[in-house]
């Protein structure tokens, strides 16, 4: 590895230095503002060093990643999430008696893990940066270990994790035992060679791989951790599962695809697309059962994970454009919502359930104010950026012809509002004089904790009024896939 293979993996390298940092500063003095600053600054470092390394991009840092604008794009959104993550666990975990510095360590191991996937065109290091994150996660989700719902949110994660780890392994080994390779480029090109058809063993190797990668992402019908694990973790962790950990698997997934002629494959394709209509489907209607509001993004989640599949399925040209654009959108918006519970949960229970945010608009204006903009921005509506991702994904479908899909997006999308509109309906609600059960102790609001919504606000706004830089960047990064129609 020369000079130049350095620099392009400066990123990594910080959060590798970051985490370790902490890990040492815990071990000759425990403080959980040390921790969180260290965690913190090492996020903003690997942030800034991202235009330093797109200065030798694109280039394949050995056979096992690929530092090019795509990856690095992904690198910066994961990071950027992870900082805000970090924003607010400090409050978060500061009002509780807990060992705290090591859950730092677990972010930043988590993060790496996650740039890791993004950058992988190798089942080597796409095994790696999985079990990197998936193994930092089990103890993130426990977090904090006297209470019994993490630590059985924890121990489900991580039996379900390593039964889809296997199914991965053995998808893996299939292709391999195909192709005689691991690369994602040279099975492409194996594909691609005359006479070479999808026969049975090569679509057994593929569908195993999808069922590792759809448990990461909570698809139907490998969701049922979800709703789960969302309600039993700590309400930051719920955040960074939602969102990096889900944003990365489709980092992955993406560049996958796109150089393995997976569009050339009706099965395949087949398949996801019904993956997607039940996953927007069941995500929608379940939902409308739910009283918990973790429980209820967890199945919105699920659905949001169909509506980006959806424009997987479209191919080229809208395909990497539409995913990018809405995974951004979700990912703000979910940092959003899921930031409003984390920084309203008090230190003995979150704040999960619909009457803890029975009037908060008239508790807390500007609270309720941005609690319903997330909302309103999963559920696509106008001036948000959440309305400007859905938009992006009806029109990839709609050039790609794939009506029916897109027919389930929008009827289950008419569902979703309903749900949305419940939690929406309690925040500008009065308070009850005598209610049922008693809200957590309303906390002060943490300054770290009001940055990070401050900005999640201003940026869930903006692109949904003037997202044309943002769709510059996206262009630019996934220029890059060679994605086929």
């Amino acid at each position: 590895m020369n000079v130049d293979d350095m620099v392009a993996l400066l990123p990594l390298i910080a959060v590798a230095a970051g985490s370790l940092a902490v890990m040492i500063a815990a071990a000759v003095r425990r403080s959980h503002r040390l921790a969180a600053s260290l965690a913190g600054a090492s996020l903003l470092v690997a942030l800034a060093l991202v235009p330093a390394a797109s200065g030798f991009a694109p280039r394949n840092v050995t056979p096992l990643i690929a530092v090019d604008a795509y990856a690095l794009f992904y690198m910066a959104l994961v990071f950027g999430a992870s900082f805000v993550v970090v924003l607010l666990a400090y409050g978060y975990l500061r009002a509780r008696a807990e060992v705290r510095e090591e859950f730092y360590l677990f972010l930043l191991l988590a993060t790496l893990g996650a740039a890791v996937l993004a950058a992988s065109r190798h089942f080597a290091s796409f095994f790696l940066g999985l079990e990197l994150l998936s193994v930092s996660l089990y103890a993130m989700i426990a977090y904090p270990r006297a209470d019994a719902n993490p630590l059985e949110a924890g121990v489900k994660y991580l039996v379900l994790a390593a039964a889809s780890s296997a199914f991965l392994l053995f998808g893996m080994a299939l292709v391999y035992a195909r192709y005689g390779t691991m690369e994602f480029t040279a099975i492409g090109a194996a594909l691609s060679l005359p006479g070479a058809g999808w026969d049975a063993y090569r679509l057994a190797g593929l569908a195993l791989i999808l069922t590792g990668v759809g448990f990461k992402l909570g698809v139907v019908p490998f969701h049922m951790w979800t709703p789960d694990v969302y309600e039993g973790a700590p309400a930051p962790v719920t955040a960074f599962v939602a969102t990096v950990s889900k944003g990365a698997m489709f980092a992955l997934l993406l560049r996958y695809v796109g150089t393995t002629w997976v569009y050339d494959s009706p099965s395949a394709l087949t398949a996801i697309a019904a993956v997607a209509v039940v996953s927007m489907f069941a995500g929608n209607v379940l939902a409308l059962l739910q009283e918990n509001v973790k429980r209820i993004l967890a199945y919105s989640s699920i659905a949001h994970m169909g509506y980006v599949l959806v424009a997987l399925i479209a191919g080229a040209p809208l395909a990497g454009e539409a995913v990018t654009f809405y995974l951004v959108a979700y990912f703000i918006t979910t940092l959003g919502a899921f930031g409003i519970v984390t920084v309203l949960s008090g230190p003995d229970r979150d704040a999960d359930r619909i009457d803890d945010y029975r009037g908060l608009f008239w508790r807390r204006p500007w609270l309720g104010g941005f609690f319903s903009a997330a909302l309103l921005s999963l559920a696509g509506m106008p001036l948000t950026a959440g309305f400007v991702g859905k938009f992006y994904v009806l029109a990839a479908g709609a050039r790609a012809g794939i009506w029916f899909p897109l027919v389930v997006l929008v009827v289950t999308s008419t569902l979703g509002l309903f749900y949305y509109l419940r939690v929406i309906v309690a925040v500008y609600a009065r308070e009850p004089a005598n209610p049922v059960a008693p809200s957590p102790a309303s906390p002060a609001l943490p300054v770290a904790g009001a940055v990070a919504l401050a900005g999640l606000a201003v940026l869930l706004i903006w692109l949904g009024v003037y997202p044309t830089p943002l769709l510059r960047l996206i262009r630019a990064a996934v220029a890059s896939l060679a994605l086929s129609a």
